[in-house]
């Protein structure tokens, strides 16, 4: 557990190297992930929101939470401007009522299983056409209820093999179908780290950077990172390519 110091000063790093949005979450999504409840949950939360919010007040704070009750006191007393749903709704069907109550953007992701058990022999008949399913059922579902502000992510590493991860990058541009904001998540995973490369997760920088780099190329609008001033370098450059 890091002190209040120790949180202020990453949080401070974060921004300095140039990162847009804080993602603060509480509940660990890792495969076979212990379950804690929405209390504890929140009184996690609380803390590193009063930090942010009282260290960087203009701070635009991503919640990660597929609890709604946790996403709408999130919103309603920190302040949080988005809401990133791992579960896109799946583990809790007052999720997509309580966006559309709260009016905020919401990134949708894909997850077949729980933390708990989603890297337990994952199985796709066909891993693009099911995952393109279940975006085109959610976002109907979530323009039903109003909602359009909708963020999307493939879910790298949720309930997914290596081979599905690589088969979701080579395909990231057919994403655009949807005409929706594209967040790719794969900053130092075991998609990386499985690659015979002999490193450690923490040691993932420069794979980090390559599929960033490969996301960018192929439509990705949003990345989520470790990494920021690395990260930040590569947005640059990719930009100047590209000739954005």
């Amino acid at each position: 557990m890091r002190t209040d110091t120790e949180i202020a000063d990453r949080v401070k790093q974060i921004f300095d190297e140039g990162a847009s949005i804080i993602d603060i979450g509480a509940y660990s999504s890792r495969p076979n992930a212990i379950h804690i409840t929405a209390k504890e949950e929140m009184n996690r939360l609380r803390r590193g929101l009063e930090i942010v919010n009282r260290n960087h007040p203009n701070a635009v704070i991503s919640v990660d939470t597929f609890r709604a009750e946790v996403a709408k006191m999130c919103v309603q007393e920190y302040g949080v401007a988005i809401i990133n749903d791992i579960s896109g709704g799946e583990m809790d069907e007052q999720m997509f009522e309580i966006v559309a109550y709260l009016n905020v953007p919401y990134i949708l992701m894909h997850i077949q299983g729980t933390p708990q058990n989603m890297q337990q022999k994952p199985h796709y008949d066909n891993l693009i056409k099911d995952v393109f399913m279940f975006f085109a059922k959610k976002i109907q579902q979530l323009h039903n209820l109003g909602v359009k502000d909708i963020i999307i992510d493939p879910g790298f590493g949720f309930g997914k093999t290596v081979e599905h991860n690589y088969e979701l990058i080579s395909h990231l541009e057919d994403f655009k179908m949807f005409e929706l904001p594209l967040l790719v998540g794969v900053s130092r995973k075991s998609m990386i780290t499985s690659l015979s490369l002999n490193i450690t997760s923490q040691e993932a920088l420069n794979g980090t950077v390559v599929l960033n780099t490969v996301a960018l190329m192929k439509g990705a609008h949003i990345i989520r990172v470790h990494d920021v001033k690395e990260t930040v370098e590569a947005v640059k450059i990719v930009r100047k390519v590209m000739g954005a």
